[in-house]
């Protein structure tokens, strides 16, 4: 199955360099590039790109604010790029709706990756980083409860408090001696009931309501 991108940078030769390296991968086509928020936003409303390839930095509308846009209005999956290494614009990346984000000096075979995995519905941070991002961040700004939490069963508020943790679905499974299947059907439910794209935003959601203390 081939993985549809769009490419969004205000820099020609970046977009144009990403865009080549993945259009010659035969799993992968670049149906559009686009040079700022308001031309990737539209770029995904013609093409509906399994994923969108955006960066973060942009004259007039940002990526933060596009992929907002984006994850609100489609399924598009949004892997962000920057130069800027820091928590505070990872963060902002994440809770518009990215699933994960890349530094643009990122090697070539890990750019192709990132887009395969994100593709597949993955989140592009491992456990361990998120929940150090996540916990530093949320400790420094007001939390919002995601809308939904009260729709949680005990068990879902259960899957979801371990998801924050850091844990696989095969580990939650084991802490509630249950079958990975079921553990897979808690999880999904916890994701659909908050709005959650994937791991990361659970864990956001975690955090963010109160489940997961920052530092605990």
């Amino acid at each position: 199955m081939t993985v549809t991108v769009v490419v969004a940078d205000d820099q020609e030769l970046v977009r144009s360099g990403f865009a080549l390296i993945l259009d010659t991968q035969p799993d992968i086509s670049v149906v559009a590039e686009a040079g700022d928020g308001f031309e990737a936003i539209e770029a995904v409303r013609a093409h509906r790109p399994q994923v969108l390839l955006l960066d973060i930095r942009m004259p007039g509308m940002d990526g933060i604010d596009a992929a907002r846009v984006v994850c609100g209005e489609t399924d598009t999956r949004v892997l962000m790029l920057t130069t800027f290494d820091q928590d505070d614009y990872v963060y902002d990346a994440l809770r518009a709706g990215a699933s994960g984000f890349l530094l643009k000096d990122v090697r070539r075979d890990d750019l192709v990756r990132a887009v395969q995995v994100v593709a597949a519905g993955e989140s592009l941070l491992a456990p361990a980083v998120t929940r150090r991002l996540i916990d530093d961040m949320v400790a420094r700004r007001p939390r919002k409860p995601p809308s939904g939490l009260d729709l949680l069963t005990g068990r879902e508020r259960e899957t979801l408090t371990l998801v924050g943790r850091g844990l696989s679905n095969a580990e939650i499974a084991a802490v509630f001696f249950i079958s990975e299947h079921t553990v897979k059907t808690h999880v999904s439910n916890v994701f659909a009931k908050l709005g959650a794209r994937d791991r990361v935003h659970a864990v956001i959601a975690a955090y963010e309501s109160g489940l997961i203390q920052p530092g605990g």
